[in-house]
């Protein structure tokens, strides 16, 4: 058994400066940015500084909402050396959703970039926050988030009410290199650094609280499953604000002296050129973003030879993209990720020397000091090998739990501290785990978790609708789709095309119903229960064909 890590992220990057001062830690192939190691530490300290300048105290909670750019990978770790608690945003969030997420997680700073997809990020918080154009940037007083404090812009622009990335760095001068070094190592490895929301089983997204102790030794794992080492440069296109950008890909570049190399946003020819420019040895990516590189019409074009490992997560393999990742590209070591945002996130991962068979058909095996067990989700007792039932996990990696929800967290983790996952799952002699179902009804579109209830509290809002019911349908790039079936109120008329109009703005485009039915009434159970199994047969069976 390897030994478990007791730092704090901070730590861990000055440790990883002192042994690689002059290697490249980070790499932007699209604006020519390049941090050696010691260089990207002197700016996180920059920034660190300027974060404590603004009276930032270990604990609060500090909200990032951009694409990944470099600011948001400095504020990574600036804020981890402060002892902050990292909030991460979707970049696809709306009004509703950033509402929720500003107001549940209490964020004392909001950090932002300007638009994203031709959706403005500062429009959104404006229209939210109307109070930020009549303060003064560090003393703002809302009605609505009377916790935020501070926002800050990723940009060279001024805007009322907001500092920006340069202020930022300028406060920092005030602060002394004793007095930082003095918060770090005041800092914990057990303590909350990082938050993410995810949808859990019921409700509204949760607030998914997670150490230096948990984050740390889950990207040194997952480092160790592809055999990285200071040698390797990582290709990033997946988003940060998941932990599959900012744990399996910046954290364990950190853990291991290796090199970074984002991608701002994903662009399958971006990819391409970055791995073949900087001679990438790794690539990470949901099966999606595989396909759409090894489908690019300038694919042959590049020099992939580099390329040796990486990760594909989010969703199953199909058995073709492997092989072509294997063959077209080269990276005849990929290895195949299974977790969750509440287990930091890994659970189990295949190794570089699996068969490709392997690859496909199971998710690997459990991480070192991680433990799997799969139970029947009605006795609660161990299943045998080969049989399914839930997997549950147990170790390092399990979340301290959800923020400000007792209740959810009691149901996630059990009292002997197993993590139950809520997917079904069977486990081979070998340990090798195989991902047969899901006991919730999450959605997974891309790698994005849905969960449709918030889909269907938000379409109760729609005047015109009387029910509606949320399922998943199968899909052949995205794995799955949203459905919505809806009862529209007596007397009233409603289209497919008004529906997802109304949703447009207001909760992320990978949200918004694929397919829409406007029907008179649902399958029911003889007690009354809705079976949505039945929707969700009749969606693939029927609605699919009508595309």
């Amino acid at each position: 058994m390897a030994q478990m890590v007791h730092k704090t992220i901070g730590t861990l990057l000055d440790d990883t400066v002192a042994q690689y001062p002059d290697k490249e830690a980070v790499i932007y192939v699209e604006n020519n940015l390049r941090y050696t190691y010691r260089q990207f530490q002197e700016i996180c300290n920059r920034v660190a500084k300027g974060l404590m300048s603004l009276g930032i105290q270990k604990g609060d909670h500090i909200a990032v909402w951009a694409t990944n750019k470099p600011e948001w990978l400095i504020t990574q770790y600036a804020s981890a050396k402060i002892g902050a608690v990292l909030v991460t945003i979707n970049t696809s969030y709306k009004t509703q959703e950033l509402d929720y997420l500003l107001r549940h997680s209490d964020t004392t700073t909001l950090l932002l970039m300007d638009e994203f997809k031709g959706e403005s990020y500062l429009e959104m918080i404006k229209e939210l926050c109307p109070e930020i154009a009549k303060h003064n940037p560090g003393q703002l007083s809302s009605l609505r988030f009377p916790k935020l404090k501070n926002i800050i812009y990723f940009g060279d622009e001024k805007h009322e009410g907001m500092f920006n990335w340069d202020n930022l760095i300028s406060l920092g001068s005030s602060i002394t290199d004793t007095a930082l070094n003095e918060r770090q190592n005041s800092l914990k490895a057990d303590e909350v650094i990082n938050m993410q929301y995810t949808s859990g089983t019921t409700g509204f997204p949760k607030g998914v609280m997670l150490t230096h102790y948990n984050i740390i030794n889950n990207a040194i794992n997952v480092a160790e499953c592809q055999r990285l080492t200071a040698q390797d440069k990582i290709c990033i296109p997946v988003p940060f604000f998941h932990c599959f950008g900012c744990v399996m890909g910046t954290l364990a570049a950190v853990a291991t002296g290796a090199t970074m190399v984002p991608l701002i946003t994903f662009d399958p020819l971006m990819v391409l050129k970055a791995v073949e420019q900087e001679k990438c040895t790794a690539l990470y990516g949901v099966p999606t973003m595989f396909i759409a590189e090894l489908n690019h019409p300038q694919f042959t074009e590049f020099d992939l030879s580099s390329l040796r490992t990486g990760i594909m997560a989010g969703s199953p393999c199909p058995t073709e993209i492997m092989k072509k990742v294997v063959h077209d590209m080269g990276a005849s070591e990929i290895t195949i990720a299974y977790g969750q945002t509440e287990a930091s996130p890994v659970i189990t991962q295949t190794r570089t020397d699996d068969s490709i068979a392997r690859r496909v058909s199971t998710v690997g095996k459990a991480l070192e000091n991680v433990e799997v067990k799969i139970i029947d989700p009605t006795t609660g007792q161990q299943v045998p090998h080969g049989v399914q039932g839930e997997l549950c996990t147990r170790g390092y990696l399990v979340m301290r739990g959800y923020y400000n929800m007792k209740d959810q967290t009691d149901a996630a983790i059990d009292e002997d501290k197993w993590l139950h996952t809520g997917d079904l799952a069977m486990m081979d002699e070998e340990g090798y785990i195989q991902i047969t179902g899901r006991l919730k009804d999450m959605i997974i579109r891309g790698g994005e978790n849905i969960y449709p209830r918030e889909i269907e509290e938000f379409l109760y809002t729609h005047p015109k609708i009387s029910d509606v019911q949320i399922v998943g349908v199968p899909d052949e790039k995205f794995g799955e789709q949203v459905a919505a079936f809806i009862i529209v109120k007596p007397g009233e008329s409603l289209t497919p095309k008004e529906i997802k109009e109304f949703c447009k703005g207001k909760i992320s485009s990978f949200k918004i119903p694929y397919y829409v039915e406007i029907v008179e009434e649902y399958p029911m159970t003889a007690s009354g229960k809705i079976q949505k199994y039945k929707l969700k047969e009749y969606a693939t069976s029927q609605l699919i064909k009508q595309v």
